[in-house]
């Protein structure tokens, strides 16, 4: 080890000639802080300019991991009590780290033991090599907090293929580990006992990353979501959310009533977002031109009724009733989307760093 700093919500420290970022925040598995944020882009920006840093991994420390997301209850104080300038400026800086891990010049391996939710997803979906074992559970479950999948969700979710990315905005499923692999969320599938052997071996030799985790790999179990696949590429089909609906409502199946009793807990606003959000998304050829259009979006949602709403009902009340406002898709009219889509003012858009 040649180098060590150390915050203490996540270490940042080298291994001859790997970088390693490990979230160290167990209690809350691991969600990200500001801090956390600005600790791991400092170490980015170090190691890009650092000829003996050759690689990157990003893991937790202990604990059930990997990052259940944002720190939520952050978020909401902010809405509640600063109009949401402090919240802003979480997303602002935790999205300039998404970039900068997606512009990257060397390989990042995560390793996506464990939960892998909201903003676990933005830290690990970057990287050239994204690991999941049997202990993964990924998931955007924003749209039942009435936020949206943002930290680059919309770049990554609208390229799944199926209309995967949009049933997984909208319904907040998670995925095990061998699902993660099958969509290609994930770039390979270990079991998590040979995850030490892993990192000691990539830290021996960062020029065989591609090697040893294909070495170490095994054939995951069966993904259950495959035997779905045509029924969500079906009833997903469409960007309107009321077709998405009126199309599971239309079929008599145990799948489909679940499903849609599903997105009848999620707020119509931020599920009407979503659709936009991943439809403008897929034309997207620079991601810093989706964070941007996530930052608009975060900006207008995390002040709207439904966060606040939606982090008291399943969050910091558990009563898991949130009162949606609107209360009904139709009551959601183009005109408040568009709004919530609309250009900030010049001094106001994100940039990269």
């Amino acid at each position: 080890m040649t180098a060590q700093t150390k915050t203490p919500d996540v270490h940042t420290h080298t291994h001859g000639a790997i970088g390693h970022l490990s979230l160290n925040r167990p209690k809350a598995l691991h969600a990200l802080t500001l801090e956390m944020c600005h600790a791991m882009s400092a170490a980015l920006a170090d190691w890009a300019n650092d000829d003996a840093v050759e690689a990157v991994v990003i893991d937790h420390a202990e604990g059930r991991g990997f990052c259940a997301g944002g720190d939520i209850t952050f978020l909401r104080n902010s809405a509640l009590n600063d109009g949401g300038v402090s919240g802003r400026k979480f997303f602002h800086d935790e999205y300039q780290l998404n970039h900068q891990l997606f512009t990257f010049g060397k390989p990042v391996v995560a390793f996506m033991d464990g939960i892998t939710m909201g903003g676990g997803v933005g830290i690990s979906q970057p990287a050239r090599y994204r690991v999941a074992t049997e202990n993964t559970r990924f998931a955007m479950p924003e749209t039942g907090i009435g936020l949206f999948p943002d930290v680059g969700g919309g770049w990554y979710l609208s390229r799944l293929s199926g209309r995967m990315g949009q049933f997984l905005a909208l319904t907040g499923a998670r995925l095990d580990g061998a699902e993660c692999l099958w969509t290609g969320l994930a770039t390979h599938y270990l079991p998590s006992d040979k995850l030490a052997e892993a990192k000691a071996r990539i830290i021996a030799d960062p020029s065989r990353i591609s090697g040893i985790l294909s070495e170490l790999a095994v054939t995951p179990p069966d993904a259950r979501i495959e035997k779905n696949a045509d029924k969500i590429a079906k009833h997903f089909g469409s960007d309107r959310y009321e077709d998405i609906l009126a199309s599971l409502e239309a079929e008599d199946s145990d799948w489909s009533h679940k499903e849609r009793d599903t997105l009848g807990t999620k707020s119509p606003q931020t599920c009407k977002v979503a659709l936009r959000q991943l439809s403008e998304a897929a034309g997207f050829t620079d991601f810093a031109e989706n964070m941007r259009n996530e930052y608009r979006i975060a900006s207008r949602v995390i002040t709207r009724p439904d966060f606040a709403e939606g982090v008291r009902a399943v969050i910091v009340d558990k009563t898991g009733d949130p009162a949606w406002n609107p209360a009904t898709p139709e009551d959601v009219s183009d005109a408040l989307i568009d709004s919530i889509f609309a250009p900030l003012p010049d001094n106001e858009e994100w940039k990269p760093l």
